[in-house]
């Protein structure tokens, strides 16, 4: 209650009630919750990766990872992904300088980049099972597929997120709740190019090299 609140009840003969009005604080709960999903993130990647441990030598007299993996294709991917995450970050240098126009362009380019692996990692898919190593001809492949593939679709919800949010600050600004949410997309998107140098690590140059 108010000073003036409670002198007007002490003047009309009633007991004033004081009481503290709740503050409440939607961005650190709006980043507590993405870090809570996040961490649920590498829960979930984390079983794929140790089922892959399990199973990615299952080959069922199939082909190998040195049979299949192109090396030097998986590296320029890779490198798409990292510029990225690069990218990313001069977009979010670009919104501490509230230079919304910097900001959308350097976004743009991110998404570029993003488009750009998700299309590498599509050929290398349909290339896969075009020579018959599908999901579905060893378990090997099987975990393979479902690591990756899941990756894969991430990194596409990341894009699809990122348009979002490119027609939301090209309507609305560098508001607060963009930027909160510009800050929300970073973690995301950096965390999506940790677990890839984990895939390209374990899954790749392991498959090949081991």
């Amino acid at each position: 209650m108010t000073e003036l609140h409670a002198d007007q009840a002490l003047q009309e003969g009633k007991a004033p009630t004081f009481y503290l009005e709740e503050e409440h604080h939607p961005e650190g709960s709006t980043m507590l919750g993405f870090w809570l999903y996040l961490m649920s993130d590498c829960l979930i990647f984390a079983v794929l990766f140790a089922t892959h441990a399990v199973v990615g030598r299952n080959y069922a007299a199939g082909p190998s990872p040195a049979d299949l993996f192109d090396l030097p294709l998986v590296a320029v991917n890779t490198s798409m992904l990292l510029f990225s995450s690069i990218t990313y970050g001069f977009a979010m240098l670009e919104m501490e300088k509230a230079k919304k126009n910097t900001t959308l362009v350097w976004m743009a380019v991110t998404a570029l980049f993003g488009i750009a692996f998700v299309g590498l990692e599509l050929y290398e898919f349909a290339h896969m099972i075009h020579e018959g190593a599908g999901p579905q001809r060893s378990a090997f492949l099987s975990s393979f597929f479902t690591l990756v593939g899941t990756h894969g679709l991430h990194v596409t919800s990341g894009i699809i997120w990122m348009f979002v949010l490119m027609a939301q600050v090209a309507k609305r600004g560098l508001i607060l709740e963009n930027k909160r949410r510009l800050m929300c997309l970073s973690m995301f998107w950096h965390f999506l190019d940790v677990v890839w140098i984990g895939v390209f690590s374990f899954v790749y140059l392991m498959g090949v090299l081991g």
